[in-house]
C-alpha cells in the first residue's frame, strides 16, 4: 500500500491526540493510559473510525501473551470496536463518512491468495489482526481496511452490537460450518470446567451460540453444569434439553435424547480438554464435531475405526468472513439475539480484565471511548 493523505475525504472534525491503552512492559501485571499522536499518513483503501463502543472479547489472552502468535510491539489492543466513520481514503467507495462500521479480529487480508479469492480471507497468510498484528479498538480512533469493516445498520445500538463483531460470528461460523439443517440436533458445549477468564468469555459465547442455532432453527442440546445454567438454557435460551457434565455419563445422556444416534453436529466451546475428547462418541453418522474452543495445550483424539466406519467430520472453526460478519449482524438487528453486557469507562480496561480473571462478570464489559 502507497501512503497518501492529500484526498483523505474527511467531514468530521476530529483532535491531534487521542486516549488509547498500551499494555506497560510486563504485559501480565497492567496496561496504561496514553495520550497519542494521531498519525497523518492515510491509505487510500482505508477507513477511519471513530470508536464509539469496543467490547473486551478474549484480548485477554493476547494481552497476557498465552497466543502463539507474535504480536506488534506496543500494541493497542482491541477486535470489537463498533462506531461512527469519520474519514475513507480515495479509493474507498461502499463507506462513507458518518456511516455505523466496526473494526474486527480480520482488519485486513491480500484479497489475492487462493484463500481470499474462495471467501476465505480469515486463513490469509498475510492477514492484519486487528489488537494483535496492527492496532486494534482500545483508541477512539481505529483505521481498518475498507473492505474488511463491519457494517452495522444505523438503527443498530452500537454498545449492544460491539460482542457480535467477534463472538457473534464467531460461533454463528461454527454453526455454519457444522453443515447441520433447520430441524436437527446440534449439541453445544460450554465452559466444560473451565475458570478464569476463559469461563467467563465461554459463557457469553456460550449464550449467543444457544441463540444463533434457535435462529438457525436447530434443536439445541445445551452441555455444562449447575443448576444457574440449566436454568439460562432452558427457561431463558430456549434450549430443547439440558445435560449437566457433572452428573454422570454425558455419552449416555445424549443419545438417549436422540433416539440413540446421537446429535447432528456437536460445538466445542469448552476450555478445558476432557469435551474435545469425549464429542465423537455422542455425535451421530455422518455427523460432526466442530471445535471453537482454545483450552491451552490441549488435544483431541478419536478412535479411528469408529470415525471411520460412521463417516464422522471432526473440523476446526475459525472468524468468519465478510458474508458472515453480515449474515450474524442481520440475526442481532432482528432482535434475535440477545446477551447480557455491561457498559463502563475506557480507563476501566484493566480492572475488568482483573475480574474476567477472577470469574466475576456475567456476559460482556462494552467501554464507551468518550469516558475515560
Amino acid at each position: 500500500m502507497v501512503p497518501y493523505s492529500v484526498r483523505w475525504q474527511q467531514s468530521f472534525p476530529y483532535p491531534i491526540y487521542q486516549s488509547c491503552l498500551f499494555p506497560q512492559s510486563n504485559m501480565r501485571k497492567s496496561l496504561r493510559a496514553t495520550m497519542l499522536r494521531l498519525s497523518t499518513k492515510r491509505f487510500r483503501s482505508q477507513s477511519q473510525a471513530r470508536m464509539r463502543f469496543w467490547s473486551t472479547s478474549n484480548i485477554l489472552e493476547a494481552w497476557k501473551g498465552d497466543w502463539p502468535l507474535r504480536t506488534k510491539p506496543n500494541l493497542i489492543g482491541g477486535h470489537e470496536g463498533a462506531g461512527v466513520v469519520v474519514a475513507v481514503g480515495e479509493l474507498v467507495e461502499d463507506v462513507k463518512v458518518g456511516d455505523h462500521a466496526g473494526i474486527m479480529w480480520l482488519n485486513g487480508s491480500c484479497g489475492h491468495c487462493e484463500f481470499c479469492m474462495a471467501s476465505d480471507e480469515p486463513l490469509c497468510e498475510k492477514a492484519l489482526l486487528s489488537g494483535y498484528t496492527v492496532d486494534g479498538s482500545f483508541q477512539q480512533y481505529a483505521i481498518g481496511k475498507a473492505a474488511h469493516v463491519a457494517r452495522i445498520p444505523k438503527g443498530v445500538p452500537l454498545d449492544a452490537v460491539a460482542p457480535i463483531l467477534c463472538a457473534g460470528v464467531t460461533v454463528y461460523k461454527a454453526l455454519k460450518e457444522s453443515r447441520a439443517h433447520a430441524g436437527q440436533t446440534v449439541a453445544i458445549v460450554g465452559a466444560g470446567g473451565g475458570l478464569g477468564s476463559l469461563a467467563v468469555i465461554t459463557l457469553d459465547s456460550f449464550t449467543r451460540t444457544v441463540q444463533y442455532a434457535k435462529a438457525m432453527g436447530f434443536r439445541v442440546i445445551a452441555i455444562d453444569a449447575g443448576s444457574e445454567k440449566q436454568e439460562m438454557c432452558l427457561n431463558t435460551l430456549g434450549a430443547e434439553e439440558f445435560v449437566d457434565f457433572a452428573k454422570g455419563d454425558v455419552v449416555a445422556k445424549v443419545k438417549s435424547l436422540t433416539g440413540g444416534l446421537g446429535a447432528h453436529a456437536v460445538i466445542l466451546l469448552a476450555v478445558s480438554e476432557k469435551p474435545f475428547q469425549q464429542a465423537a462418541e455422542y455425535c451421530r453418522a455422518r455427523g460432526s464435531v466442530v471445535c471453537v474452543g482454545l483450552p491451552a495445550k490441549a488435544r483431541i483424539s478419536a478412535e479411528v475405526f469408529s470415525i471411520v466406519v460412521r463417516m464422522i467430520t471432526i473440523k476446526g472453526s475459525y472468524v468468519g468472513n465478510r458474508l458472515d460478519t453480515q449474515e450474524a449482524i442481520d440475526f442481532f438487528a432482528r432482535g434475535l439475539i440477545k446477551a447480557p453486557f455491561k457498559v463502563g469507562k475506557l480507563s476501566e480496561l484493566s480492572q475488568v480484565f482483573k475480574l474476567m480473571e477472577e470469574n466475576k462478570i456475567a456476559g460482556r464489559y462494552v467501554l464507551d471511548t468518550s469516558v475515560r
